[in-house]
């Protein structure tokens, strides 16, 4: 089915239209359309159009209203103060257009002009090491990024970038070499026994690396067979790359995430590239020879007493670094995977990196107008203090421990509410709940700004929680399921209370939101929007009862209509953030 134009659309072009016939010598004129309080919509493009063409705003406007002939769409419309008009739709227009949307499994949602290929690198824990509270915002953000993108036609590839080579893993394996059986194989461990295994011979491993000289310099010397591709060595590195992943699967099964195995494609990946890489740039004179080193210098980016800071793509020993892997992981992204924009959901202290990355990438034509990169850095995740969320022993908060006790505390929300739920339901149900909430703080900040982590208010019935939205849609539902014979059904003759009109009006605006979250890489947008529909269907609830005996059959079926494209809008909207909307709470 074709997309639905919005209303807001529909009566912008109409404007703009009888804009244009006003004033010929303007061409396609922008109204500046939006909504307000005053009426329905507002335009105000008349005031600096007039200005510029140095006419009078308000003959300008009474032009555009006289040449406006659209009853079944505009109610009233009125010229206001310098030249503004204010416009009221119709409520048959409002219940046609809404009805049209609910025909569309999409709901009218259109897909975005001219899709590409992006390729998001999102969730990237490290191999041997514990997830925590950090490794969240990247794995909660591009998952929702993902979701909104491919909705709205885009084609997306994942991008585990995670950290599995390195000096640490020549520690691990001749650890492992030397005492051998301390791993189970990763088919015989679950993700935390995987991790305990990891945790234990890591600890292990450091301990006996920073007592024994002699065991440093055999851990070193395993990093350069590992680097050259010695095959025992790189047995050995398999495997603790085979118990991470058990582990990874595990924690992202928590947070109702899906992994592909074949998009988990970590540093180790480049290893065989990174050589050429630095050819090619030495080549082509982007990156230089300093002290032995290959760097690229940068202009604008200057450190202490006004000094130049390079960018390091392979150090005087000829080992490499972060820049030779992000560098060739590019080149693989837009020549082998045909990337048209590359996407890094990464901590915003990374920013000065990827900076020097991407410019580095453009100098050599790997970035262009046709092929772009960026980096959505992140903030921090707070504490109820304003510092970097810590245990109260002050270490780092296990990423599991956080997700298991949100489920915990959205299970005593649930346990509350519930009327006929068994204990494995409520369970169920708070593990949902709870994960959703977690989520739904983190998406409601912008990317770029720290949030408090609060459980206490993230589960909360009230407020800007997803918990507020899931109730919203179970109440819906439970409504649905006790309506009986009355069916869902617009009908676009009857008036419409202003609480049915600004519901209607709202619902209306999905589609532009949704583009506009994809677009923008702005999934704050989209909670706004879903807390806002929540919030006007209860003012709707309270105002206009459905189920009433006294109501006639045509209005409990017309507010059935707009229950039922309301909960259809929260649903899809909370599962293009990743967010599950139980049925009943």
């Amino acid at each position: 089915m074709a997309s639905v134009p919005s209303l807001a659309a529909t009566v912008n072009q109409r404007v703009s239209d009888a804009l244009s016939a006003a004033l010929p010598e303007a061409g396609a004129a922008d109204p500046l359309l939006r909504r307000s309080d005053r009426a329905d919509f507002q335009a105000n493009g008349m005031l600096a159009l007039a200005k510029k063409l140095k006419g009078n705003p308000r003959e300008l406007a009474g032009k555009v209203v006289d040449g406006i002939a659209a009853p079944e769409l505009i109610k009233e419309i009125e010229v206001s103060g310098p030249g503004f008009l204010n416009i009221t739709i119709t409520d048959e227009s409002i219940m046609k257009t809404l009805a049209a949307r609910a025909a569309d499994d999409r709901l009218g949602v259109p897909y975005a002009k001219n899709p590409g290929t992006t390729v998001i690198d999102y969730a990237q824990p490290n191999v041997a090491k514990e997830m925590h509270v950090g490794h969240l915002r990247s794995a909660v953000i591009g998952d929702a990024l993902r979701h909104l993108l491919d909705f709205t036609g885009e084609k997306t590839i994942g991008r585990h970038h995670i950290g599995d080579w390195g000096t640490q893993f020549g520690m691990l394996i001749q650890y492992l070499i030397e005492n051998p059986g301390e791993l189970a194989p990763a088919e015989d461990v679950d993700g935390e026994q995987a991790m305990s295994n990891l945790n234990r011979v890591y600890k292990a491993s450091r301990t006996v690396f920073d007592a024994d000289e002699e065991f440093k310099e055999r851990a070193r010397k395993r990093v350069v067979a590992l680097q050259s591709g010695d095959k025992e060595t790189l047995d050995l590195w398999q495997r603790f790359v085979d118990e991470s992943k058990v582990y990874f699967y595990s924690v992202f099964e928590k947070l109702d995430m899906e992994i592909r195995d074949d998009e988990i494609v970590g540093e180790s990946a480049y290893n065989d590239m990174m050589a050429e890489t630095a050819r090619l740039l030495e080549e082509s004179g982007v990156a230089v020879r300093s002290e032995g080193a290959l760097v690229v210098f940068f202009d604008d980016i200057k450190g202490k007493d006004d000094q130049p800071v390079p960018l390091i793509v392979q150090k005087a020993d000829g080992g490499f670094g972060y820049a030779a892997s992000d560098l060739s992981a590019i080149r693989n992204r837009v020549v082998d995977l045909q990337a048209t924009t590359l996407l890094y959901v990464v901590d915003v202290r990374q920013s000065l990196h990827f900076k020097m990355v991407f410019e580095t990438a453009r100098r050599m034509g790997w970035l262009n107008d046709q092929v772009t990169a960026h980096n959505m850095g992140y903030g921090t995740v707070l504490g109820a203090d304003g510092k970097p969320f810590k245990t109260r022993a002050g270490e780092t908060v296990r990423l599991e421990d956080l997700l298991d006790e949100a489920a915990q505390r959205a299970a005593e929300v649930v346990r509350e509410k519930a009327r006929d739920l068994t204990e494995e339901e409520i369970q169920e149900r708070g593990a949902q709940v709870g994960i959703g909430a977690v989520k739904y703080a983190d998406l409601s900040t912008s990317a770029n700004r720290d949030y408090k982590f609060d459980l206490d208010q993230m589960v909360s019935l009230n407020g800007d929680t997803s918990v507020y939205i899931q109730y919203a849609y179970a109440r819906i539902q439970s409504i649905l399921r006790r309506a009986g014979e009355a069916r869902p059904v617009a009908h676009p003759e009857l008036p419409l209370a202003p609480a049915e009109r600004a519901l209607g009006l709202h619902v209306d605006q999905f589609g532009e939101v949704v583009l506009d979250a994809a677009a923008e890489y702005a999934p704050h947008k989209l909670t706004a929007y879903l807390y806002q529909l929540a919030s006007l269907y209860t003012t709707f609830y309270d105002q206009c009862h459905v189920l009433n005996e006294d109501n006639a059959p045509e209005v409990v079926e017309n507010r059935l209509f707009l229950c039922d494209v309301t909960a259809r809008t929260l649903h899809r909207g909370m599962a293009l953030l990743g967010i599950r909307t139980p049925e009943r709470l």
